[in-house]
């Protein structure tokens, strides 16, 4: 038996397995991947590729952590995740994943083969937080999601569970004097008559209350009320986010440092975002949609210095599952000289997005094993507008991720860390 110091909590582990000398000799047990919108193409993606890797169906190609500079590090296997989540959705993972069978975004072939497993992960959905359907308060409704969490965790025999949020975008908070005073949230959370936090905050602030890991993959505000993440802090779990970085913004941390390190300035950078699917529909809201841009211009006006950067997002519902990013850059060379960049994207963002959910768990189990609490910085690799990080250039995140990863398992390897778990 292993005492975990940082929770207060008990954990079973084979005593030789513990003891090995390297990374392949760590057993982590069976974890749990708990998510919000545990429905959405986003985790029905995820899950299907989980499946898939772990019965050796597919290979792990654009999962992160499975590059040589992740070999060195404690990670689980795909095979020791067990999936549940939370939905205000009717719609099982299977029908979900039958229509991005239709989309053309997954193989039938390969959603036969998994069928099994999408439905015993649906099994395990329980109803989310909806603020419009339900006259409990939102500190019986956290207690009440949060429960569902432990009771996850206990009934699977996991270890830990992480909770990641892929639900859809909401829109940003007006600011009321409640998320900066922690008693008068608590409070207005007991006030069945008042719905202060929107529903990404209290899904947040259950799995923090149920001691789970919790990572943010959406421009919703979430753990940014300045009171919750206060109170969240008393529970010092290791957290991550914000906004899934898969595409568009990708490759904008990518190319804004290279000309930088050219010594050219930009002077504008325009983009458009044309996409359809249940994300075009949340987006095609003025609210919503504002979220979005705030966080995927936040780190183009750190790379470049330029306060022209115009990004416009648009519904098309015809493009489905497809997402299509236009970008023009016009930078200042030489003399004066004018430079002109247009990059094209095109991709299923789902698919994008899925093996980077996995990365995220696989990371996060690690971080929390090694005793990490609070924003875990190295983790800004994965998203637009970091937790605990100023740093935006992804070949600066990618140094700083996989050294993460290094120094975290030699921490877990060592005695302290031994004793941490």
């Amino acid at each position: 038996m292993i005492r975990d110091t940082h929770k207060g909590m008990s954990v079973k582990a084979d005593e030789e397995s513990v003891l090995g000398t390297g990374p392949e000799d760590w057993d982590y047990g069976r974890t749990g991947i708990w998510l919000i919108g545990a429905r959405g193409s986003v985790a029905t993606t995820a899950v299907i590729g989980l499946a898939a890797i772990a019965s050796r169906l597919v290979k792990p190609v654009g999962c992160v952590t499975e590059q040589d500079t992740f070999h060195g590090a404690c990670l689980p296997d795909y095979a020791d995740f067990v999936v549940g989540g939370h939905d205000i959705s009717g719609v099982s993972m299977v029908k979900r994943a039958e229509k991005l069978v239709d989309a053309g975004m997954v193989p039938g072939h390969l959603l036969e083969s998994v069928r099994a497993q999408l439905l015993e992960a649906d099994g395990r959905v329980c109803s989310g937080y909806d603020p419009a359907g339900t006259a409990e308060s939102q500190a019986d409704a956290a207690s009440r999601l949060s429960s569902d969490i432990v009771a996850f965790k206990e009934t699977n025999g996991l270890r830990r569970v992480i909770v990641l949020d892929v639900a859809s975008t909401e829109a940003p908070l007006d600011q009321l004097a409640e998320y900066h005073d922690i008693d008068l949230l608590k409070s207005a959370l007991e006030d069945p008559a008042r719905s202060v936090l929107p529903a990404s905050s209290v899904a947040a602030y259950a799995a923090v209350l149920a001691g789970s890991p919790y990572i943010c993959f959406t421009p919703s505000t979430a753990l940014n009320v300045p009171a919750l993440y206060e109170l969240a802090g008393a529970f010092r779990v290791p957290t991550a986010g914000q906004d899934g970085k898969t595409g568009q913004t990708w490759l904008r941390s990518v190319l804004a440092p290279a000309l930088a390190a050219r010594g050219l300035k930009v002077l504008s950078w325009a983009g458009t975002n044309l996409l359809g699917g249940g994300d075009g529909a949340t987006l095609a809201d003025s609210r919503a949609v504002s979220a979005k841009l705030l966080s995927k211009n936040r780190g183009l006006h750190e790379l470049t210095g330029s306060a022209v950067t115009p990004l416009h997002i648009d519904n098309v519902p015809d493009l489905g599952e497809t997402k299509v990013a236009w970008d023009h850059i016009h930078v200042e060379g030489f003399l004066g000289s004018r430079l002109t960049i247009q990059t094209t994207w095109s991709a299923y963002d789902s698919m994008l997005a899925a093996p980077m959910i996995l990365d995220l768990a696989r990371l996060m189990t690690l971080a929390d094993a090694a005793g990490e609490t609070g924003h875990v910085g190295a983790f800004g690799f994965f998203f637009k507008d970091p937790w605990g990080s100023e740093e935006h250039s992804f070949a600066q995140q990618t140094h700083n991720l996989a050294e993460w990863a290094l120094v975290a398992s030699g921490r877990l390897l060592s005695d302290t860390g031994r004793e941490q778990l």
